[in-house]
């Protein structure tokens, strides 16, 4: 198909743009936790739990909706997701109560669930096949920038005007970014449909099943930390609400840099070695988070290495389940979103658990756990020298 030149030219960044909405949903409540608990009147943990049933919704919408709205022309569904993720935003702004709240963020993240994959499928339908690893690894770095510049933005703004404004702030970025993708995603895109064939396909190949195994071992680790990330500085350190900004910031300037540096070298190296490099940096990092619990500076060190991982980590898994079964790609890309948010599910509940027991340093090295056997099963998945770089 070939695409209005415009179009072409500027849909990755429209799909990108669209992603770094979908990150400041799903993560905006591990930037203002102190504030949602306060304004909200509920505990840490309860406020945690937002992130928690957040992304069970995530984790079963995104395979559902991905088999529900195959045959739908991409411009109009992810159109649609971003119009309703700046919706419920903009609503969010105005819950009275945490279960309004509550019930706001689950509905709004049932539909968003489709952004993220789609987008993913979408970047393969609208460049050749030889730009698709570093296209896709470029969209993905709308979820870097979401927490570059979103979290510390909402840590900045709930801190001073409420966590009401902060909310407000993130509608108004996702109607920019709907116009933009309204503009300049070509129409008439339709992915391979999905049906009960793709999914037993899917289920027969251990290689995406080890793949899938890897992303929730990846995100259990770093969200049984991240969830909890600005009140453990402030318990461990002392940190104010500008410091723990300041971290979110270097977290996320460091994973853009990381996604960056990956899809650079993703199409030369190839996706197998990518993977293990950004999975042996996230791994340093989070390992630096747990043994340096206590001392800012070295708290601080340990997320600017773990940024150079979390985000690169995840976008080379999307293209190496994209290079292992092309016309799978659909289901394979939605299940590995379905996967991440079941890691953020467990990760934020065993990391809520935890924090709400006082087992503040206890959290930094259950991520290390998971996160040794996520580069276990990277390495188990090593292409084997015959076969095409996966």
């Amino acid at each position: 198909m070939e695409n209005p030149p415009a179009a072409g030219r500027l849909a990755p960044t429209a799909l990108m743009l669209g992603n770094l909405v979908t990150g400041c949903s799903v993560l905006a409540p591990a930037g203002m936790l102190p504030e949602l608990a306060s304004g909200l009147d509920v505990s840490i943990h309860a406020a945690g739990l937002l992130v928690t049933f957040g992304a069970i919704t995530l984790c079963i919408g995104s395979p559902l909706t991905a088999w529900l709205t195959s045959r739908i022309d991409r411009r109009t569904l992810l159109t649609t997701t971003l119009a309703v993720l700046a919706f419920g935003n903009l609503a969010s702004a105005f819950a009275p109560d945490y279960t309004s709240l509550l019930v706001i963020r689950l509905v709004m993240l049932a539909v968003g669930a489709l952004y993220t994959p789609q987008a993913a499928g979408t970047a393969a339908l609208i460049v050749p096949a030889e730009r698709r690893g570093s296209t896709i690894a470029y969209i993905f770095l709308g979820w870097s920038l979401a927490a570059a510049v979103g979290l510390p933005l909402i840590t900045f703004i709930a801190s001073r005007h409420g966590w009401h404004a902060a909310y407000g702030a993130i509608g108004a970025l996702g109607c920019v970014s709907f116009l933009l993708l309204l503009l300049r995603l070509p129409a008439g895109l339709k992915g391979a449909p999905v049906d009960l064939k793709t999914w037993r396909d899917v289920g027969r190949n251990s290689t995406i099943l080890l793949l899938l195994a890897i992303t929730m071992l990846q995100m259990s680790g770093q969200f049984a930390v991240f969830t909890f990330m600005g009140p453990l500085l402030k318990k461990l350190t002392g940190a104010g609400p500008d410091a723990i900004g300041m971290v979110f910031a270097l977290y996320g300037v460091c994973g853009f840099l990381g996604v960056v540096v990956a899809t650079r070298i993703v199409d030369t190296s190839g996706p197998y070695r990518t993977s293990l490099l950004f999975t042996c940096l996230l791994l340093a990092g989070v390992t630096g988070w747990a043994l340096g619990a206590g001392t800012l500076a070295f708290m601080t060190a340990g997320v600017a290495i773990w940024g150079l991982g979390f985000a690169s980590t995840n976008s080379m898994q999307q293209v190496r389940l994209v290079a292992v079964a092309p016309p799978l790609a659909s289901a394979t890309v939605a299940l590995n979103t379905s996967v991440l948010y079941i890691g953020q599910a467990v990760g934020s509940a065993v990391g809520g658990l935890l924090f709400a027991h006082e087992f503040l340093h206890a959290l930094g090295f259950v991520a290390v756990g998971f996160v040794v056997l996520a580069l276990i099963l990277v390495v188990m998945t090593r292409p084997r020298p015959a076969a095409a770089t996966a």
